[in-house]
């Protein structure tokens, strides 16, 4: 984040006080009726990086956005996530929104809704109470949602944007938010290509698993047996062996086509497994190799790249 500064009198430059940086904040006020997806939305905003904190009292905003624009980095995209068991879903939602924008601070906000059945049978598969149900006359799930579409009717008037989820998947919900909050562009995906030994076990998170265990294993070769596939001398030696350069081509395809499919479904991060027996030769190779493949390409499918060794000196 660039830090701003403004020029005195004299022609020198001081750094602006946390007071004037709050005009480069933005908040967003998140709030809906209960089961129209205000975590997913939450999520959402966290992967596009925005600073979610989650019913926060409405007289703390204020010195909320002091706190996150005088830190380093500043903080300059807050989100605020509101239901309606907080006292903020009063007449307070106007003056606090009114006493941000005084300040200069951008403020907008999200209202989440569904239909009646929809938000019925979320709940019904989530086996939890809805907040005003036991508030109701006869306690019953549906006259919880009619209270609450009641008490939420003016927050709903106030919204700058309204999504209605009755029809959405959490990926359809994923590209409107991003849309929205996305700052014009989609938010990074990251990689992570990592290389692990068979012996020790296949990686619990690995989206996609790679096995190079097809290739000649250095470790028999006394002159390379101490030395890892981060050293030149074995990395040379495993991407030269026959059909190493075709698999190294087609993975990097198959990982290409594989995040391209990943952005159109909303999810952020992925981690490709490359294994080999012991994690030190030919694994620590390749996947070295199919990183900075990834990472050389302008405008490759991964955004952020890096490349981990699990088992790397593990013998």
């Amino acid at each position: 984040m660039t830090r701003v500064e403004s020029n005195n009198s004299a022609g020198s430059r001081q750094p602006t006080t946390g007071v004037d940086r709050r005009e480069q904040v933005e908040v967003v006020i998140v709030t809906g009726l209960s089961g129209a997806g205000r975590g997913t939305a939450a999520r959402v905003l966290e992967d596009l990086g925005w600073y979610v904190t989650d019913n926060l009292p409405p007289e703390l905003f204020g010195r909320m956005v002091e706190l996150g624009a005088s830190a380093q980095p500043p903080i300059t995209r807050l989100a605020l996530v509101m239901d309606v068991r907080s006292r903020f879903f009063t007449d307070d939602l106007t003056v606090v929104i009114e006493q941000l924008r005084a300040l200069g601070v951008r403020t907008r906000v999200l209202f989440l809704e569904a239909s009646d059945d929809v938000l019925i049978r979320r709940f019904g598969f989530a086996r939890r109470r809805h907040p005003l149900q036991s508030e109701s006359a006869d306690g019953t799930l549906s006259a919880g949602i009619a209270a609450e579409r009641v008490r939420l009717s003016s927050v709903k008037t106030a919204a700058d944007l309204v999504i209605d989820t009755t029809e959405l998947s959490i990926h359809q919900l994923h590209r409107k938010m991003e849309e929205a909050y996305g700052g014009g562009a989609p938010a990074a995906l990251q990689l992570t290509v990592q290389s692990f030994g068979f012996k020790y076990g296949v990686p619990l998170d690995a989206d996609m698993v790679l096995d190079v265990r097809f290739l000649p294993n250095p470790h028999w070769i006394p002159e390379l047996r101490e030395h890892s596939g981060q050293e030149t001398v074995v990395s040379e030696y495993v991407l030269s062996r026959p059909g190493a350069a075709d698999y190294l081509s087609t993975c990097r395809h198959l990982v290409d086509l594989t995040t391209n499919g990943y952005r159109q479904e909303g999810k952020r991060y992925m981690t490709v497994a490359v294994g080999c027996t012991g994690g030190k030769h030919r694994s620590v190779a390749i996947a070295e190799a199919l990183g900075e493949s990834i990472g050389a390409i302008s405008g490759g499918s991964a955004d952020v790249v890096r490349v981990v060794h699990r088992d790397l000196g593990r013998e």
